[in-house]
């Protein structure tokens, strides 16, 4: 569609634009806080005992070493019932 000469073209902008560096950094907090409860729901899933799990995971698992060995507790055998 051809433009008026007399019209000029507009745009909208942000009035605080984030920084780059600012967006990058969220998404990945997010991708982080979606795998910090990861192994407590993978032991929920798993129908392990979850429950300790849940609170290692919770109170140390922002150390590496509370994170896997959470993740180590929800990888455990499960438990198995024998029904005749």
């Amino acid at each position: 569609m051809p433009q008026d000469e007399g019209m000029t073209q507009m745009h909208v902008e942000p009035t605080n634009p984030s920084w780059t560096v600012t967006k990058v950094v969220a998404v990945v907090v997010a991708i982080l806080t979606v795998g910090y409860m990861l192994p407590w729901a993978i032991a929920a899933v798993r129908d392990v005992p979850h429950w300790s799990t849940f609170w290692v995971n919770l109170l140390l698992g922002w150390t590496l070493v509370g994170w896997v060995i959470a993740l180590v507790m929800s990888l455990r055998a499960q438990r198995v019932v024998i029904v005749p």
